[in-house]
This record gives C-alpha cells, structure tokens and sequence, in this order.
C-alpha cells in the first residue's frame, strides 16, 4: 500500500490536466516519498480512487499542503500533488470545480473573502459551523478544525514583556504613553476590522493624548515588523500567529481577550463526493489535524522560512516524528 504510487501525476485525466494548464498551475513535485506505516491506516479500497491535493503558495500553506498530501497517501489513495498555487482565489476555484478534492483552508478567509461577510463570528466553532453550513452548497466538506487561528495579533520582545507584564492587549491600557509604540503594515493600518477598531475595541483612541499618539504609529512594510519589533524599534509588533519568525526572534503573541481579531482556524476541505465514498478518510484527517496547533505551526514555518528547509521534508519528518507515518 506505502510508495507504490512514484508518478501520481500521470493519473490526472486529460481534461483535468488542459484545466490546470490553463490556469497557469504547475505541479509541486512529480513523486512522493517512499512510506511505511504509522497510526495513520489504509482504507479499504481507496488504492482505485484518484484523489488531487491542492494548497496556495506560502509557507504555510505549502507545509499544510504537503501534510494533506501525505496523509491521503498513508490513507491508500492514488494522490496527485497540485500544491503551491498561486493566490487564494485559483486554489479555492480548484476545490470549488471539482479539479482538486482535498486541501487546507482557514475558516475567516472563507467566510468574509469567498463568501462575502462582513463580519467574522467571534467563536471560533461557530465560525466553523457557519462555513461548513455554507460550503455545502459548493459540493465542498469542511473537516473538524486544527487548533492552528493564523490570525493577526500583536507580540512584544521578551524584555518588555518583562518590564510591564503585558500578556494580553488588555494590558496595553497599562503601559505609560511614551511606551505604547506600534509598528504596523500598510494594510491593517488602514482597514476596517484593523488598527484603529482594534485600538477601540481595547478603549484606546488613536490620536489622543491619553490614547496612542499618532507619533507612536510606524507604518511599515510586513517582512521588517518583525524585525523592528525584535529590535525595539518600537514596542508593540502586528503579526501574524503562526509565523515563524515569533520564535526565531523570541517574541511573545498577547492574548486577545475581547476576541476582537477574526478566527483563521485551519481546517482540511474534502470534495463531498469523496467522503460520501470514504468516510474514514476525514478521520485520518482528524488524526493530523488536532496536533496542530499555533506553536507546532510556528515551529513548521520557521524551519521553511529561518532554516530553510523544504516544506515537503519539513511535513514528512514532522509526521513521523508524531508516528502518523513512517519514512523507508
């Protein structure tokens, strides 16, 4: 059952392979390594059913992306890896067409980007709930979530969380006004469920004096708010929750105690079709989806993006190190 499957790409069908083509798509890799098994079990009589695996095209979900894709081959099928597409938007339209069955997604992306809402639900499993009701329609099926809410928030260096205590951005309040300095992208910097509601949402007004000075705001490009962040450039970072770079640089995510931020929890999306067929395959899932949580997530994208790892060898030594598969 384990790594008889070395060239799943000629299993694409004609049709699917001209649509994928002419999307621009490029498969990720023409083979997958060789397993042996762990507690992830084979289900009877997957070995006849192709199954293709897409995911987006940054780190995270690159390494998701390649779990899936190893998941479903310790689970029998007959996998083709199409992940690495790039933007959210052609991936999803993969999952949505029918040319890919499987793949990872995060519950506030598909409801306020796909779907259109303007506004997240603030418990995360009734976030999931409603995308799932949601997704229906779309022949798509939403498996239970991961822990992981790749979500935006807010981290400080370990000193400062020293010196004031600050663990939640309810603490913020209690940090003297010279020291409530933010560096933020361009984009949470001006949206509408951004900075500046998140400051209210936490009685802060941007601009006052008692608040957060407009001095105290830098603007600044995603990739160096990590490193100003690190540095003391200033002392509140946005970030984002599962990145890498929060370990590498040893900072510290504050709670969201008012749940102002939207939930991204990640969740894998099965074709509908496919789990009617095989039901088990969403329990294998479940198997690889509740360990992982933001710091396992962390840890992942950090050994991509600071060690520079493949993603592919990044997923495979990852889950065998937790014994869901084995590596010949």
């Amino acid at each position: 059952m384990f790594g008889k499957k070395k060239t799943r790409l000629a299993a694409l069908g004609v049709i699917g392979m001209l649509a994928l083509s002419g999307c621009g798509l490029q498969p990720a890799t023409s083979t997958l390594p060789d397993l042996k098994p762990g507690s992830i079990k084979p289900i009877d009589g997957a070995g006849d059913q192709k199954v293709t695996v897409t995911s987006k095209n940054f780190t995270e979900q690159l390494v998701l992306g390649k779990i899936a894709v190893l998941t479903a081959d310790a689970a029998g099928f007959d996998v083709s890896d199409m992940t690495n597409v790039p933007g959210s938007q052609p991936s999803r339209n993969l999952m949505v067409s029918g040319q890919a069955q499987l793949g990872w997604e995060y519950t506030g992306t598909a409801w306020l980007t796909y779907m259109g809402e303007t506004e997240a639900i603030p418990d995360a499993q009734q976030q999931w709930e409603a995308v799932k009701k949601a997704d229906e329609k779309n022949n798509l099926t939403w498996g239970k979530p991961a822990p992981l809410n790749n979500t935006y928030a807010f981290a400080v260096r370990q000193e400062f969380e020293d010196k004031y205590g600050v663990k939640s951005l309810d603490d913020i309040a209690k940090v003297p006004v010279n020291e409530r300095t933010f560096c933020v992208e361009s984009e949470f910097n001006s949206r509408s469920d951004g900075f500046n509601p998140m400051l209210e949402k936490y009685g802060l007004q941007r601009g006052a004096p008692d608040g957060v000075p407009e001095s105290n705001v830098s603007v600044m490009d995603t990739g160096t708010v990590y490193a100003a962040t690190a540095k003391g450039d200033c002392n509140f970072g946005e970030v984002f929750t599962t990145d890498g770079r929060i370990p590498a640089l040893n900072l510290t995510v504050l709670q969201d105690d008012r749940e102002f931020f939207p939930k991204y929890n990640g969740s894998p999306v099965f074709n509908s079709d496919l789990v009617k067929k095989y039901p088990e395959l969403q329990e294998r899932f479940e198997q690889v989806s509740k360990l992982l949580d933001d710091k396992t997530m962390q840890n992942l994208n950090y050994k991509v993006d600071v060690e520079g790892q493949d993603p592919g060898d990044v997923a495979l030594d990852w889950m065998v190190d937790k014994g869901l598969v084995g590596k010949k």
